[in-house]
């Protein structure tokens, strides 16, 4: 379950927040002013999120690499079109 306290929540009950994290895998989205500003979240979601942007950051590089040489508008048009295909499977 997604929560939503403030950072005064938080830290007034920062030891039953972890609790509820670690053995019910809450989440929590900190607020300060009414906007989000951090989340707390278990450690094994954690895990996978930091997985996940390393493996968004090594294909952006491998694409970058490919599309060096490649004018800009081309690069764009081939995008699009893989964009389409995938979305159309």
């Amino acid at each position: 379950m997604i929560r939503e306290a403030t950072a005064m929540t938080v830290r007034q009950n920062l030891g039953e927040l972890l609790n509820e994290i670690q053995y019910r895998q809450d989440q929590v989205l900190i607020t300060k002013g009414g906007k989000p500003v951090a989340a707390m979240v278990d450690v094994a979601l954690f895990d996978k999120i930091r997985l996940m942007r390393n493996e968004f950051d090594r294909l952006t590089t491998d694409l970058a690499k490919v599309y060096r040489d490649v004018p800009a508008d081309v690069a764009e048009n081939e995008s699009a079109e893989a964009v389409a295909a995938v979305r159309k499977r």
